[in-house]
């Protein structure tokens, strides 16, 4: 398939950057080395694209963990606003465009398991409770 898209590439100018390029096969690829142009082209096992880590048995555990902690930091450079105020409008607005923003960015396009939206589910839950000023013994 590469060699295929390498030839148009050519013809208009592009060229692959062959150290950078990298694969991913599942189990129906043979464990021959995968060559182009006489240049090997390295096996990955994961990679990042469009803000989701990709990997070939879907899971998603890694990339949950992942947005649970930029939640965390989203949530954290708001800290000092939601400290001084209780203004309960500010701090829900606050919530909205920060933390739920970061944690629903990506999953928005995924296929979630049920216990995977539900720990997504308690991360918003637990944030918005504390930026709303809920004691812990009322949560």
């Amino acid at each position: 398939m590469l060699p295929d898209f390498a030839e148009p590439c050519k013809k208009i100018g592009l060229r692959l950057n062959l150290t950078k390029t990298k694969f991913m096969k599942n189990g129906m690829v043979s464990y021959d080395p995968f060559k182009l142009n006489g240049t090997s082209i390295s096996e990955c096992s994961t990679y990042v694209y469009l803000v989701r880590k990709i990997n070939m048995k879907n899971d998603l555990a890694s990339e949950l963990s992942r947005n649970k902690r930029a939640a965390s930091g989203a949530f954290k450079s708001t800290d000092d606003v939601v400290n001084r105020t209780r203004n309960t409008g500010l701090r829900a607005h606050l919530f909205d465009s920060t933390v739920i923003s970061t944690v629903r960015y990506a999953p928005g396009n995924w296929s979630l398991r049920t216990q995977d939206g539900k720990s997504l589910s308690v991360i918003e839950g637990a944030v918005e409770m504390t930026m709303l000023g809920v004691p812990a013994s009322q949560k």
